[in-house]
């Protein structure tokens, strides 16, 4: 288990960068006129400053590059942290003022590329032996970009991506510190996320004051989902398939019914569970609460599944998404007459 005090060091690193940096980014951006407009695939009704993300991934690379220094890490970590740079940057520009598709898809491919390329000397193949070299690296890539956007499409409402974070964080955390598991490394990387992540949510709580923008959402996309394979190469991917179980559901789900009708599913919607429970009623802060309440029980499945009780706990993280999906679709309130 890593030292303690250097773990609490590098948490409140994390937060204190993300938390101050955000706060003094929303007078900035809003002079800026860095802003989400209001617009009818919209989940908020003021003009709101975007770009908090250039405080948290900050913070997280700073405090991912002080894991490298303290030798707690092998030496693939830079190229990891300079793919999400590369990504905050092109995302920078896309906040700034939109860029092509096929732009944002060449820098993630190319962020996650150098990623791969930096793991293959220290990570095994993330499939076993099911699959060749060649194609387990191509699954890889394709899982890890999949997640990228899948992360930045489930950033939609107040505190939702934040907490997400957290609680991925969180659950790695003590599933490297806590039971038959120990990696001092993974549990530096990971509470430096968490911490990132709890920082920017108290100024992005409902009502948010602030957005992380596709600066934020789309890097620590890549970060987390570079934890996510990382575990799995090491055998463990139950762990790494419940805890981001919701984000996984809602946005895979969602994809496939546009898929099946047909729709042009690179465009902005507002088809995913958690908007739809917005559409019915729910607030901001109610839809993120009981999200919240399933991440709990998610990361003590998490846990559970790579200490002993692998079917069970898989079992519970299918139960429990689902019951969460299906509170949030709900049957629509029907509007008074």
């Amino acid at each position: 288990m890593p030292d303690l005090a250097l773990l609490a060091a590098i948490s409140a690193g994390a937060a204190l960068i993300a938390c101050l940096g955000t706060r003094a980014l929303i007078p900035l951006l809003s002079r800026a006129a860095v802003l989400d407009r209001p617009n009818e695939r919209s989940s908020h009704v003021a003009p709101t400053p975007r770009g908090a993300g250039i405080a948290v991934v900050g913070a997280i690379l700073v405090a991912w590059l002080a894991v490298v220094a303290a030798g707690l890490v092998g030496p693939r970590m830079p190229a990891i942290c300079f793919g999400a740079g590369l990504l905050a940057a092109i995302s920078w520009i896309d906040d700034l003022g939109g860029l092509a598709l096929s732009v944002r898809l060449v820098a993630q491919f190319v962020a996650v590329g150098l990623g791969i390329l930096a793991a293959v000397p220290e990570g095994g193949p993330l499939f076993g032996s099911w699959l060749p070299p060649w194609l387990d690296a191509v699954a890889a890539a394709l899982l890890w970009v999949w997640f990228v956007n899948l992360f930045n499409f489930m950033d939609g409402i107040d505190g939702l991506a934040g907490s997400e974070a957290a609680a991925i964080g969180i659950g790695l955390v003590l599933y490297a510190t806590v039971g038959m598991t120990r990696d001092p490394g993974l549990a530096a990387l990971s509470a430096a996320v968490a911490a990132a992540a709890l920082g920017f949510l108290v100024w992005n709580w409902a009502p948010a004051r602030i957005f992380l923008g596709d600066v934020g959402s789309v890097p620590l996309g890549y970060l987390i989902a570079f934890l996510l394979l990382d575990v799995t190469a090491d055998g463990r991917w139950k762990i790494a398939l419940i805890l981001p179980l919701y984000f996984l559901a809602d946005s895979t789900i969602t994809l496939l019914r546009r898929l099946f009708r047909g729709e042009r599913f690179w465009l902005p919607h507002r088809q995913h569970f958690y908007q739809r429970a917005l559409q019915r009623g729910l607030g901001h802060a109610e839809i993120v609460y009981r999200v919240i309440a399933a991440d709990v029980v998610l990361v003590g499945c998490g846990w559970a599944a790579e200490n002993g009780w692998g079917t069970p706990a898989l079992g519970a993280a299918v139960v429990v998404v689902a019951v969460l999906l299906l509170s949030l679709a709900g049957v629509p309130r029907r509007r008074p007459a």
